[in-house]
């Protein structure tokens, strides 16, 4: 636990400064991934690690490198910990996980850690959290909030890239069917109801 809590302090005084990638995302993943290893028995020690450096690169989304961000972390993640003394091994687990996590990358993680960093990182984009989320990234980026004539993509393709909205189509709606593990299965589907009623609503106010 010691390990841990160094860890913890190094990232906190790295991290960047993004809206939506801080360090409180972070610490919520954090959080997420520490439940789900006790329900499906993981090496939490491992899952910690990989949740407490999976954002220790962090490119804005609008960046052309943005789609690199958990490689570019898995290779920092491996020098940090080579720094506190874990065994290649470890360091293999951890930095595999950070590595094949992200929405971007398209993969399922070969570990029970990765799969369940993934789902803990994908938990945090959906919820109340995630409409907090989403939004905070669209007034950094300065994206406007829907598409006028097709807020809701009815007829068209979603475009994140230039609708905020369209996130939610392109990418938070989907997330409860990607899951990993039972347990982040049950809560995904509950904040999945969380972005379908918000969005019934905005409906009726657009």
């Amino acid at each position: 636990m010691e390990k841990l809590r160094k860890l913890k302090n190094e990232v906190k005084n790295s991290v960047p400064n993004d809206p939506a990638h801080d360090f409180e995302h972070i610490m919520r993943v954090y959080k997420n991934a520490e439940k789900l290893a006790k329900k499906e028995n993981a090496n939490t020690k491992l899952v910690l690690c990989a949740a407490l450096l999976h954002d220790v690169v962090s490119f804005s989304k609008s960046d052309k490198r943005s789609k690199k961000s958990s490689i570019k972390s898995s290779i920092k993640a491996t020098k940090i910990l080579k720094k506190y003394n874990f065994s290649k091994t470890e360091i293999k687990i951890v930095s595999d996980a950070i590595r094949e996590h992200s929405f971007s990358q398209n993969k399922t993680p070969k570990t029970l850690e990765g799969k369940i960093l993934q789902d803990a990182d994908r938990l945090d984009a959906i919820g109340s959290i995630g409409i907090a989320r989403v939004f905070a990234v669209a007034g950094s980026d300065g994206r406007a909030f829907y598409n006028e004539l097709d807020p809701f993509c009815a007829r068209r393709k979603p475009n994140d890239q230039r609708w905020t909205l369209d996130h939610f189509y392109r990418k938070l709606l989907k997330l409860e069917k990607l899951m990993n593990t039972k347990a982040a299965k049950t809560e995904a589907k509950r904040r999945t109801k969380i972005l379908q009623i918000y969005l019934t609503e905005l409906k009726k106010e657009l």
